[in-house]
């Protein structure tokens, strides 16, 4: 019972809402086997235990983990680079960025080319452009500063982004950040568990964590 009952909660992340016919069923179903998040008995595989563990972005958190893509990054990278999960908005100044952000935002892009192609090819989505378009890079410098340990009112000149929105962001990161550890845990990786807590804790700090008017 408790594979069937992590196959139902698997098939419930898989979806904005709770999946209202039989055909769009299938359709997430096929994705998950094609991904190997359970097999062709409808058993849950470890791709799929890691996915359940995480509240938002399931899949491209999950296949960016097991495709290596953060594991051996310093973890003030790890968090700018999530920022791309919790901020959907196109800037007109773009970041400055490293070598090697650059290069993971290059395998970020190809992974999320890669999902978002699958569901397409199983009637789920019409643009893959699209999908692919709501993983913004933007705030990776500002985020980046942050957990350097850059100041508020430092950070906020290297983007056009409105200093709410940035607050609200990295205040989104802590969860994305908390939903990774717990992946780590799962899959027995206590380096990576390690990079998530010291990411979380060095960008909760000041103003972005205290009572402010952006937060009402």
């Amino acid at each position: 019972m408790q594979e069937r009952e992590e196959y139902d909660q698997l098939a419930y992340l898989k979806s904005d809402e709770r999946l209202g016919n039989s055909t769009e069923y299938t359709a997430k179903l096929n994705v998950l086997k094609s991904f190997d998040y359970v097999n062709s008995d409808n058993i849950v595989q470890l791709k799929g235990q890691v996915a359940c563990s995480i509240g938002k972005q399931e899949l491209m958190l999950t296949e960016l983990l097991f495709h290596n893509i953060l594991t051996d990054l310093p973890e003030e990278d790890i968090a700018a680079l999530l920022s791309c999960l919790v901020f959907n908005q196109k800037t007109e100044m773009g970041p400055n960025l490293t070598p090697s952000q650059k290069e993971t935002i290059d395998r970020i892009q190809k992974l999320a080319r890669d999902i978002g192609e699958t569901q397409k090819h199983f009637g789920l989505l019409e643009d893959v452009d699209d999908y692919v378009d709501q993983f913004q890079f933007g705030l990776v410098e500002v985020v980046y500063k942050w957990t350097m340990g850059v100041s508020f009112r430092e950070i906020i000149e290297l983007t056009d982004v409105q200093d709410g929105s940035i607050v609200r962001v990295i205040q989104q990161l802590v969860e994305t950040l908390e939903d990774l550890r717990k992946a780590a845990q799962i899959l027995g990786n206590p380096t990576l568990e390690s990079k998530m807590e010291a990411a979380s804790t060095k960008i909760k700090r000041d103003i972005v964590f205290q009572g402010s008017l952006y937060l009402e």
